[in-house]
């Protein structure tokens, strides 16, 4: 594209950390009455909130709703688009249980004091700290390169998504860099994109998409058609990981750089610059059925080292982001969720422990989806296949080492050496407009492939007139089709990541 009259495409303020804060948050008890606005707590019911309202009255401590206060508000949103097969009362409970939850906005060095204190209250069922999320750049892993390179690049890869603007600079035109798109083929490398293109509606048209993390650039040359910008939060600054995921989706049609797996989707961001839960809620109130909603985050779970992103773990453990993924499931929306970078089986006995004390009463291990089950696709990271852009990260479609796994992981995506906007290893220069990596990695790569095909689905049923998937649907269809994952040294099949999509599968699957 010419290098002319080019925006920013970052005008809306900005915050310079594309990671999380602790976050303190705690639930009132079911039947107390008690609700907290700025003037205080107060009880419908008589019940004492005299240790709360003292608690609250610190000069840097802010008590506030984490979802919203107003039941009926926040009933009619929920319910302002027809709903999936959950009854009423299930949709109910889940409203029920957000309006409780509040957020304790204090300085990071207070939380844990202020958490024991309000533990010690009867008006309060529950107060935990989330660790801060992050973005994934998990640890370091061997790298086996199929062409001749010298002694020191047969080395350790560096961090996952930790790429410099090293490339050539950018020409006065972007090639076409379809060619190393290898994804959008035909299986078992790619999902096969190109035959949902030729579906009426496989482009994801009519779908919308929201991307939550923390930092895009909407004014790069590949990334102006079908954008919708921030809609919730502040941008960060470093918006390399969201541009990335942005073009794996929605890259535009125009003859150079990358082509989006669905580029007729309008794709919007929403930017954990605000508490998780209260941004997811903020996405989902955005979409309707049919529409996809992409978490792009983990955190550190209970068996996390503090090493890198060991022990990383999907954000749908905790309570609050669980409530508001199923918010967003409950409205028909497909939230599809990293399942993280830490080496993890999800699967494993201590994620049926909730920290002591802190979790509400009701709360059960939601990886095990037998007692609570958000709805989420939730995706692992398998290697593409062997010798794409001259590496080989293993078998394709094996589990690269950093994924997390178990039964609760419905499909995989590329985990490794998918071309996309930003970062700039592949074509660089002055302008991060004009960047390009070869390289992004992780759940966080995999992830948006999933994206692209589901909303390739829901378009073509769109377009058929069809009701879309939601959430269990769409689960079920992408676990029975698709390539199935292979072994790897070490990585057995056993370790579940699921399957790799394929849409000239998945597409008759859904429109049977």
């Amino acid at each position: 594209m010419p290098r002319q009259g080019m925006n920013d495409g970052n005008r809306r303020p900005q915050y310079d950390e594309a990671r999380g804060r602790p976050e303190l948050i705690c639930a009132v008890a079911e039947d107390v009455g008690v609700e907290i606005t700025p003037s205080g707590a107060s009880s419908a019911r008589g019940t004492d909130v005299a240790g709360l309202n003292e608690l609250a009255a610190a000069p840097d401590i802010v008590l506030k709703p984490l979802f919203d206060a107003d039941l009926t508000r926040l009933g009619r949103q929920a319910q302002q688009t027809p709903q999936t097969g959950e009854s009423a009362d299930q949709v109910e409970e889940n409203i029920g249980k957000m309006v409780r939850f509040y957020q304790v906005d204090a300085p990071e060095e207070q939380l844990e004091g202020i958490a024991e204190r309000l533990r010690e209250l009867d008006v309060i069922e529950a107060a935990y700290i989330k660790p801060a999320a992050e973005l994934a750049r998990a640890e370091t892993e061997t790298r086996h390169w199929t062409r001749p390179f010298s002694r020191a690049e047969e080395r350790k890869e560096t961090p996952i998504n930790d790429m410099a603007p090293i490339g050539p600079d950018a020409p006065s035109m972007t090639p076409d860099y379809m060619v190393r798109q290898i994804y959008l083929d035909p299986g078992p490398a790619g999902i096969d994109a190109r035959h949902a293109w030729k579906q009426p509606g496989g482009t994801g048209k009519g779908v919308r998409v929201i991307d939550c993390e923390w930092g895009w650039r909407f004014g790069h040359e590949d990334l102006l058609q079908n954008q919708g910008g921030v809609i919730a939060g502040i941008n960060s600054i470093d918006t390399n990981h969201g541009t990335a995921v942005l073009g794996e989706i929605s890259g535009d049609v125009n003859g150079f750089g990358v082509t989006g797996i669905a580029p007729d989707a309008v794709i919007s961001a929403a930017s954990f610059s605000l508490p998780t839960a209260t941004a997811i809620r903020a996405a989902a109130d955005r979409l309707g059925p049919g529409d996809v909603l992409l978490l792009e985050i983990h955190r550190p779970g209970p068996r996390a080292t503090g090493t890198g992103q060991q022990g990383f773990i999907a954000v749908e453990w905790w309570p609050d982001d669980f409530l508001a993924i199923r918010y967003a499931t409950y409205k028909g929306v497909v939230v599809v969720e990293a399942a993280g970078n830490g080496a993890e089986n999800l699967d494993d006995p201590v994620y049926d422990r909730p920290p002591s004390p802190g979790f509400p009463l009701w709360w059960t291990n939601p990886f095990r989806r037998s007692m609570l089950d958000s709805g989420a696709v939730i995706v692992g990271a398998g290697a593409p296949p062997p010798g794409t852009h001259g590496a080989d990260w293993g078998p394709d479609r094996s589990r690269l080492g950093f994924s997390n796994f178990g039964s609760c992981v419905d499909v995989q995506g590329w985990g490794r050496e998918v071309t996309t906007t930003g970062y700039g290893d592949l074509q660089a220069g002055g302008n991060p407009d004009f960047w390009y990596t070869d390289r992004f990695s992780g759940t966080s790569s995999a992830s948006p492939i999933v994206v692209g095909a589901v909303a390739c689905v829901q378009g073509a049923l769109k377009a058929s007139g069809r009701s879309p998937l939601d959430g269990w649907r769409a689960r079920h269809l992408l676990r029975n089709t698709g390539w199935p994952q292979q072994d790897a040294p070490g990585r057995p099949a056993t370790q579940r990541i699921g399957n790799r999509p394929d849409l000239s599968q998945l597409i008759p699957a859904a429109l049977a």
